[in-house]
């Protein structure tokens, strides 16, 4: 189920019958048809494990189940949101950053630490956004939230990616990331902006970054 853009900071799915969709609580604006809202504790086609994965991630997020017949509009905060169609792969992206997502796509949890190594493990202690990321794979949409919009930067190999890590939203495709250390004459003289280290992204596919460093 494809995501149609209203603004920039609203969009609305089509709900069918036996197509069910997942949301974050809170975020539904308006809808109709006969529709039902239900919380859920395990999210997409990962079932059980999905759920143990969220579990042990301390993922906060709760999530609600989305069935019936009718349209559906979706927001939250007045969030910037932004949609990708996923035809097979899998996307990462941070848990409080989920909108909303087809039911078609397994999610998941993949520690931090497992890309990059210790590396991996310091950028969630230093961003604050944990040592786990939400994956979805297989087909179908999803729409997460930013501050100030989102802009895609393709990463090909040989030419890696440095973002900020408050800056980073999601990726997707095969890539590998560490944090690396920022120092540079601003941090030498003591003029830095507190931007001490850089997330970089290496190898094939695409990162997304939202224009605003604040957090939801």
């Amino acid at each position: 189920m494809a995501f149609t853009r209203i603004n920039s900071k609203l969009v609305e799915a089509r709900i069918v019958p036996g197509q069910r969709m997942f949301s974050q609580r809170g975020a539904m604006l308006a809808y109709r048809g006969a529709v039902t809202f239900t919380p859920s504790i395990v999210g997409g086609q990962g079932g059980v494990m999905s759920m143990i994965g969220r579990r042990v991630a301390n993922e906060a997020t709760p999530l609600m189940t989305v069935d019936g017949d009718g349209l559906v509009m979706f927001g939250h905060g007045g969030h910037h949101i932004h949609t990708v169609d996923l035809s097979g792969e899998t996307l990462y992206v941070e848990a409080d950053r989920l909108l909303a997502f087809d039911g078609s796509l397994a999610q998941g949890t993949m520690f931090m630490g497992s890309q990059g190594g210790v590396m991996g493990v310091i950028r969630g202690q230093v961003t604050g956004q944990g040592l786990f990321t939400t994956t979805l794979q297989g087909k179908g949409s999803v729409a997460f939230m930013a501050h100030g919009g989102v802009f895609e930067l393709p990463v090909t190999p040989g030419r890696p990616v440095h973002v900020d890590p408050q800056a980073y939203v999601a990726h997707r495709g095969d890539l590998r990331n560490k944090l690396a250390p920022a120092v540079g004459w601003r941090e030498m003289v003591g003029r830095g902006s507190g931007e001490a280290f850089q997330l970089e992204l290496s190898g094939q596919g695409t990162v997304y970054v939202q224009a605003s460093e604040e957090k939801l």
